[in-house]
């Protein structure tokens, strides 16, 4: 399997870039844009795409091989929620998607839970569409890759010796690389209940979801823990601290036999990593029996063609629990230690539940049944290229959204889309309680209601930078963040931030001090929604058909 720091080393060594789908792009240190975005997930290609059909000069870098992020990386069953409050070009790739599927037959009818390798085509071809350069391979210098005067951002440098100079500059990376060099104010983990005054905020008190549903020591007869328990004490109810939320990688599994590959067997394997999956397993399967079953393991998420999006589910899962503290903050070496090794433990999980003799053999004969879908993520050995970095760094910005904006406070007047998916935090932490039980802690599922996004969550302080656009690592707490950070919305804000770029351009003022009203009705025109309505919403799906043919 090519890793991605073995393919950046080709890039370098070859002073190349390798585009996926496009035009071949040369570094060329002092290439001049009026808008540069850094980041080709799907918000960065929504950003790049929106600001080039304003007519302005666009490049989009990309660290490695593909565009899209997690939307093209095994986030197949995105965390829609309402669908209705899903508008603008956010909505436009999910009606390009219902066309690839031939689901065009209403004008309503898209396709939200795509495959992703015909994902990344959509938004290649949005791209192309408008004639957007992307480089592949660039990664911003680790140290001094901002260059920086009068709080503005004046150019950045790539690792690779390439620069680029721009009048505005958008960050829409899960790391946030390029606002964290800006000098622009973040943080990273959770707000104590006293900072914002949320009810969710902090370690909890109780943790119901995705819990230990039977007891399971967390030390064995010596008295030593089990792997993959932290040392460390929960902590007070309440209390802020620097931990985040797991990540994991979404796979994408096939029980086609025609397409399906064996689960992998992780270089470095060792069972007893998953010793305390193996005891809860037995233990589960005295109180369930035949009943417990894969699907009780993992949430298989079904989208076309066979194919299945998997999930964490339950206590001990493809969520790696504790293991990301460091990713945020942490530099390209540290960050690759912490990729790899949820590589190990993930694809570990599988091939454990596969193939460990303690595993009940009903389950077991379920995982087998299931496999990497060889047509997906061919160039990374069917494995996903991007790990899902759920939360990382969050911009202390020019507003910060908390959990009053997503419950009571739900209008803003700089408003430029919505949200709607309940506060999802998954589990922060593992940890032997005072029972001496394994015990999960973190995990958060609270409804709320559809919620006005407004344009400042993406604008640093202006005493920061006045030139910088963050749709991704936007300003929000961890419980807000919990609910905004999906892919619809970073597509949808990205969608903003494109259009944002433009009227500071044209005004030649600061981001933040554009004519909002010109930007929501310019949103508005390109088929924004604003207000939620719980049918669809004919208007944005009318005013978007047309660009399906561009």
């Amino acid at each position: 399997m090519l890793n991605r720091r073995d393919f950046v080393k080709t890039v370098a060594a070859s002073a190349a870039t390798a585009t996926y789908g496009l035009h071949a792009a040369q570094p060329d240190a002092g290439r001049s844009y009026d808008l540069v975005v850094y980041g080709g997930t799907a918000s960065g290609v929504m950003t790049a795409v929106s600001a080039a059909r304003q007519g302005l000069k666009v490049a989009l870098l990309e660290p490695w091989r593909h565009v899209g992020g997690m939307v093209t990386g095994g986030l197949s069953r995105t965390d829609v929620g309402r669908r209705e409050v899903i508008g603008g070009m956010a909505l436009e790739f999910y009606m390009r998607l219902g066309r690839r599927y031939n689901m065009m037959r209403h004008l309503h009818n898209v396709a939200w839970l795509p495959e992703p390798h015909v994902a990344e085509s959509v938004l290649l071809e949005m791209l192309a569409g408008a004639n957007v350069p992307v480089f592949h391979g660039h990664q911003l210098r680790e140290k001094d890759g901002v260059v920086k005067s009068g709080g503005r951002i004046r150019s950045i440098v790539m690792t690779n010796g390439a620069g680029f100079t721009a009048a505005v500059f958008a960050d829409c990376s899960y790391e946030g690389d390029l606002m964290a060099q800006a000098g622009v104010s973040y943080t990273i983990g959770r707000e104590p209940i006293s900072q914002y005054g949320e009810s969710l905020a902090g370690i909890r008190a109780e943790t119901p979801k995705h819990q230990f549903r039977v007891d399971v020591p967390a030390v064995d007869r010596n008295g030593n823990l089990y792997p993959e328990i932290s040392p460390e004490p929960k902590g007070k109810p309440g209390d802020g601290d620097k931990r985040v939320q797991a990540y994991n990688f979404r796979v994408i599994a096939t029980d086609d036999p025609n397409l399906r590959v064996p689960w992998p067997q992780p270089e470095g394997y060792d069972p007893k990593r998953y010793e305390l999956l193996a005891l809860m397993l037995e233990a589960e399967y005295k109180r369930l029996g035949d009943k417990l079953t894969f699907n009780e393991m993992v949430g298989i998420g079904r989208i076309p063609n066979r194919k299945a999006d998997f999930n964490n589910k339950g206590a001990f899962s493809t969520d790696y629990i504790g293991k990301n503290y460091d990713y945020p903050d942490g530099g390209y070496a540290r960050r690759k230690e912490i990729w790899d090794d949820h590589v190990r433990y993930v694809q570990g999980f599988f091939f454990f539940l596969a193939n460990d003799p303690r595993v009940p053999k009903i389950l077991q004969y379920e995982a087998r049944q299931w496999g990497l879908s060889r047509d997906e993520f061919e160039d990374n050995g069917y494995w996903p290229h991007q790990l899902y970095i759920r939360e990382g760094r969050r911009m202390i910005g020019a507003y910060v959204m908390k959990q009053k904006d997503l419950q009571t406070d739900l209008t803003k007047p700089d408003v430029i889309g919505m949200g709607s998916y309940n506060s999802d935090s998954h589990n922060v932490q593992r940890f032997k309680n005072e029972k001496g039980f394994a015990e999960n802690e973190g995990d958060v599922q609270v409804a709320v209601k559809p919620y006005q996004i407004p344009y400042r969550v993406m604008l640093p302080k202006p005493e920061e930078c006045l030139n910088l656009l963050v749709p991704v690592c936007l300003s929000a707490s961890h419980v807000a963040y919990s609910s905004i950070r999906m892919e619809p919305q970073y597509m949808l804000i990205g969608h903003a931030a494109g259009v944002a770029a433009k009227l500071a351009i044209a005004a030649n003022k600061p981001v933040h001090e554009i004519n909002v009203k010109q930007l929501q009705t310019t949103l508005l025109d390109e088929g924004g929604v604003f207000e939620y309505n719980p049918i669809p919403q004919w208007s944005a799906i009318g005013k978007l058909a047309p660009k399906l043919n561009d």
